[in-house]
């Protein structure tokens, strides 16, 4: 199989290291890499190009401004569309991933459901062992949405909320990633990785990006639902997820302000009730 894998990095450059040698202990398929720099200091600059020199088939494509999350991605997958035709599929996501050996047995075992499938969203599992699969499984019931617009009203109510979320997270978590065992199709996939297939790129050129960061598991959804597609969940397919490591470089006050805009637009077409 002929895979592409492109990724986005931004002052984390050892994250993305580790998934790209985790792909290449892999050799029983072809890989094509892009990684996309969102404007990273020269540290990692010149990082990244050592790593480029280390490993064939990894191409850097070097932003002068940072273009975001999905936005970022779309420049590789624009770039492997025009430059690699010969791809069956790509993989996008993250950067602080890491591929378990097999990882392209299990795209190959699943070449049926890759196939028919616009875009599929594997069982990703962090380091600790938590799954983030299934992300969301049918919808956000509306308490849930106010507790957001809650959230995103006040940095230090958005501090407090999140404190008592982990506080009483055995009891108010969503349990969608429970099933995480169960394969089928959802509402959302969580946004650190998911595989393009033909079918994806049979009505769409790119992800449709209309935030810098932030909410793309439901503009993803909103792209896919407008045409009749769905996301589909797909536990054999495993990856390793180094939880916060493509966020670390962000400081938290604006990570939640990228947050806040975003949802500002996502609210354009959730709406809650009255």
């Amino acid at each position: 199989m002929n895979i592409g894998y492109v990724c986005t990095n931004y002052n984390n450059t050892a994250y993305t290291r580790d998934a790209v040698a985790s792909l290449w202990r892999s050799r029983e398929h072809q890989y094509q890499i892009v990684v996309v720099d969102n404007n990273s200091n020269e540290e990692n600059i010149v990082a990244l190009q050592q790593l480029a020199r280390d490993f064939q088939h990894v191409e850097l494509i070097l932003n002068k401004d940072n273009s975001g999350y999905f936005g970022g991605l779309n420049i590789g997958i624009r770039h492997l569309r025009s430059n690699h035709p010969e791809l069956d599929f790509m993989v996008v996501g993250n950067n602080d991933l890491v591929f378990p050996d097999g990882f392209g047995e299990s795209l190959q075992s699943n070449l049926s459901v890759l196939e028919t499938h616009s875009v599929v969203s594997p069982n990703i599992v962090t380091l600790d062992g938590i799954h983030q699969n299934p992300h969301v499984i049918s919808k956000i019931s509306t308490f849930r949405e106010l507790i957001y617009s809650m959230y995103y009203a006040n940095y230090h109510l958005a501090i407090a909320i999140r404190h008592v979320a982990k506080a009483t997270r055995s009891f108010t978590e969503r349990p969608d990633a429970n099933y995480h065992n169960i394969a089928g199709k959802i509402y959302q996939g969580y946004g650190a990785c998911y595989i393009l297939g033909p079918v994806f790129f049979r009505y769409f050129e790119e992800l449709w990006a209309p935030t810098f960061l932030m909410h793309e598991e439901f503009f993803l959804s909103k792209q896919l639902s407008d045409k009749g597609l769905s996301v589909y969940y797909e536990p054999s397919i495993k990856v390793l997820h180094c939880r916060h490591g493509a966020m670390g470089a962000v400081p938290p006050r604006k990570a939640w302000e990228a947050a806040r805009a975003a949802r500002k637009i996502y609210r354009r077409y959730v709406r809650l009730i009255g």
